[in-house]
């Protein structure tokens, strides 16, 4: 069967892709000998276990579900958006548990979406402007800071304060999530 699509694209697309796996082939054999088993991949696994097992000690109980749907917004988001960053080369990671995709597992699969989780469960009646700009700030100018002084986290061309409004809209949208009425029993 003949593709629809033009053959010298195909063999373009596919060319490009063969570069993109010699890299990944490269990227996979210095991980192997610089990360793996190396004090910061163990850090990148304390900091991947530890918030989720703190959460699932400290966490509201009955309202798992609700939670849990708040941090796999934040998971589904962060990833996407680190993700692309990654991919346009604005920064990348050290340290990582695994070297392929996700951009880093720790932070997105862990830090945030626990940290978001608690953010909402801890202290509900404070209003959720104030709740957001506490935690684009803890995250933008302590957290990323923190990452890039370990060294797991290089940023290129971006600075922290472009961070901050984008964790403030995450907040707000993962606390809209948390006030959903709507479950029912399936």
């Amino acid at each position: 069967m003949e593709p629809l699509l033009d053959s010298d694209k195909i063999k373009t697309t596919d060319k490009l892709y063969q570069q993109i796996h010699q890299i990944n082939v490269e990227y996979y054999e210095f991980w192997k000998e610089n990360t793996l088993l190396h004090w910061d991949f163990y850090l990148s696994i304390v900091l991947a276990v530890t918030p989720w097992l703190i959460w699932f000690l400290f966490r509201k109980k009955g309202s798992e579900g609700r939670l849990l749907l708040v941090g796999s917004f934040v998971v589904f988001i962060t990833s996407w958006l680190d993700f692309l960053g990654v991919i346009l080369g604005i920064w990348h990671y050290s340290g990582k548990v695994i070297p392929t995709i996700p951009s880093y597992i720790p932070w997105d699969f862990c830090l945030l979406p626990v940290l978001t989780m608690f953010f909402i469960q801890f202290k509900p009646d404070i209003h959720p402007f104030i709740k957001a700009i506490i935690y684009g700030a803890f995250i933008s100018f302590i957290g990323e800071p923190l990452m890039e002084w370990i060294g797991l986290y290089t940023p290129g061309n971006w600075k922290n304060y472009y961070s901050f409004p984008i964790y403030i809209v995450i907040y707000f949208i993962s606390f809209k999530i948390s006030k959903i009425n709507t479950f029912k029993t399936i």
